[in-house]
């Protein structure tokens, strides 16, 4: 017996990725399917950290009070030396996003309160025991086979399937995805061939937060502590020894005890054991087929980085499939998802791997050379900080895609560096504290002052674009006609003051922010312009002197639409 189903996205694969993407379009009232083929979500921990764009997304999801609970922040790493010794910190400080810049969490937990959200929405429905076995991408849209499973793996075909008509097919199925294979795209990169047990922990017999990376030549460990008193344990196993050894409990409380206090009694929630992949898919779109998280980028987890980089894909494709679904861009914004993502992804990996390589080495002579260089690094405090503030960390920065260069205003690609040449010469950009250009980056989200209520930014500009002006209302800088369009496509327009000139702004323009912090003021100093346009998912599309703005709406406009190939270079 056959099913018929009709929607607007299929999502493949009910993970964080699907979850994050399904309740992202779900705000936009877009018709969404998931289908999963196990029966129910992954229970079992897997991801550990949660960075601060992450936690960003889950406030425009709305879910930010329902997963506080289930995360910890402030989560500091160090690195440890096989004698004890932290050979390196990690505490980044600040809140440029709104949040603090890293948590532990629960993942299982996290992603009940993701699938829970999707009840928000009659027009998004999650269908397990369901596993995609055929798709065709007829130009218009997909057609596509589900397979109705039983199983806690989705392991038995019941001979019963469903057929399944979409706009798009978004593959978030993990690792072996097939809507990856069936695009027939490469995925580059290395498998090595490094086996790691994960042990997890109720009860916690260290107690202390945080984060240790166990740069122990006799076996590199983690130990990391979570909410609700859990601790991750994880340890190296060596070439003689199997997967199946870790089902003995003997060998593993014999790797636990190594650093526990003396009979202490332990309460096991699982043990795993996993390899560490650094892949990334060569395009992460085929037509009406895309691929995110996993299926588009296998992140070694030594960074932490796994369920943050599916998030960033979720939160930089559903405002495009949004866009386009609802005719508001053409088809050629979504090239620009493989042209803004990719690069970030590999640099994330490229990272993870750098990371696992200090830590996993197992010859003294080795580990003795690492030891030495990190002694005299800390002797620096500029080095000292540079990994204490997280820096080393690529922060996404798209100088290709939906983003207008901060000089030229030309759509599409976007400088790194402001040159000074061709602004007005009062502008002190050659003598500016800051000469890389906010364009392409993520927007700050300081607290304000919007309507009596203080709330962070995000949630006064809304879930679409937004213009902001320091001072000024920006409709006073914009044409009628422009700002029809603007209307049509619920872009808010809003005005940025200091506290002071609050009271005789909201009675002079429509939607003004007060800024509480000075964050704001701070923003558009240091980077000498008096607008900015922001994307839905929070990136600079373009930023200029109040004089450019109607020249910058349109080339941002001209890049939302515009197609601009992943392997041209980035501009310098």
């Amino acid at each position: 017996m056959n099913y018929t189903i009709a929607t607007d996205v299929l999502i493949a694969g009910a993970g964080p990725t699907g979850l994050v993407l399904a309740n992202l379009l779900g705000t936009h009232g877009i018709r969404v399917t998931i289908v999963e083929k196990r029966a129910d979500l992954i229970d079992y921990p897997r991801g550990v950290g949660l960075d601060d764009e992450s936690y960003r997304t889950l406030q425009t999801m709305g879910l930010l009070d329902a997963v506080k609970p289930y995360t910890l922040p402030h989560h500091i790493m160090r690195v440890v030396n096989g004698r004890g010794e932290v050979i390196l910190t990690n505490d980044p400080q600040g809140e440029p996003f709104g949040h603090p810049r890293k948590h532990g969490f629960l993942q299982p937990l996290v992603d009940r309160v993701m699938f829970e959200g999707l009840g928000r929405y009659p027009n998004v429905e999650v269908l397990f025991g369901r596993e995609l076995t055929s798709v065709t991408d007829t130009g218009d849209g997909i057609e596509a086979v589900v397979d109705h499973v039983t199983g806690e793996e989705g392991e038995n075909p019941t001979g019963v399937s469903t057929d399944i008509t979409a706009r798009f097919l978004v593959g978030c199925e993990g690792g072996r995805s097939f809507t990856r294979k069936h695009m027939g795209v490469d995925f580059e990169g290395v498998s090595p061939s490094t086996r790691w047990v994960v042990v997890d922990v109720r009860n916690d017999p260290l107690g202390f937060p945080g984060v240790y990376l166990g740069a122990d030549p006799a076996r590199p460990y983690v130990s990391i502590g979570l909410p609700h008193g859990v601790r991750r344990f994880e340890f190296m196993l060596f070439d003689d020894e199997p997967n199946e050894k870790v089902e003995d409990n003997i060998f593993v409380s014999h790797l636990l005890h190594e650093h526990l206090p003396e009979n202490t009694e332990l309460d096991i929630i699982r043990r795993r054991v996993f390899t560490h992949h650094g892949r990334v898919a060569s395009s992460f779109r085929l037509g009406n087929l895309l691929i995110a998280g996993d299926a588009a980028h296998l992140m070694p987890v030594w960074m932490g980085q796994g369920f943050n980089s599916g998030v960033r894909d979720a939160t930089n494709l559903a405002w495009k499939l949004n866009a386009v679904l609802k005719g508001m861009a053409g088809d050629e914004l979504l090239d620009t998802y493989t042209v803004e993502r990719r690069d970030h992804a590999k640099a994330m990996v490229d990272l993870s791997l750098t990371m696992g390589n200090i830590i996993k080495p197992t010859d003294s002579k080795v580990a003795f050379g690492r030891d030495a260089v990190a002694r005299v690094l800390n002797l620096s405090p500029q080095v000292k900080d540079y990994f204490a503030d997280m820096r080393f960390k690529p922060m996404p920065r798209y100088g290709r895609g939906v983003v207008v260069d901060q000089e030229m205003l030309t759509p599409g690609t976007a400088r790194r560096k402001i040159s000074g040449d061709r602004v007005p010469k009062l502008i002190p950009l050659r003598n500016a504290l800051r000469k890389d250009s906010p364009v392409g980056s993520q927007f700050v989200q300081p607290w304000v002052d919007f309507k009596g209520e203080n709330i962070r930014l995000d949630d006064a500009l809304g879930s679409g674009f937004a213009i902001l002006s320091w001072g000024i209302d920006p409709a006073r800088l914009i044409d009628e006609e422009t700002l029809a369009t603007l209307e049509s496509t619920d872009t808010v327009l809003v005005c940025a003051v200091s506290p002071n000139q609050l009271a005789w702004a909201e009675g002079e323009w429509a939607t003004v922010v007060s800024d509480t912090t000075g964050a704001l003021k701070k923003w558009f100093d240091q980077a000498s312009v008096g607008s900015v346009c922001i994307r839905p998912d929070r990136f600079v599309a373009a930023a200029c002197l109040n004089g450019d703005l109607p020249r910058a709406i349109t080339a941002v406009r001209t890049a939302a639409s515009l197609f601009v190939p992943f392997s041209s270079p980035i501009p310098s």
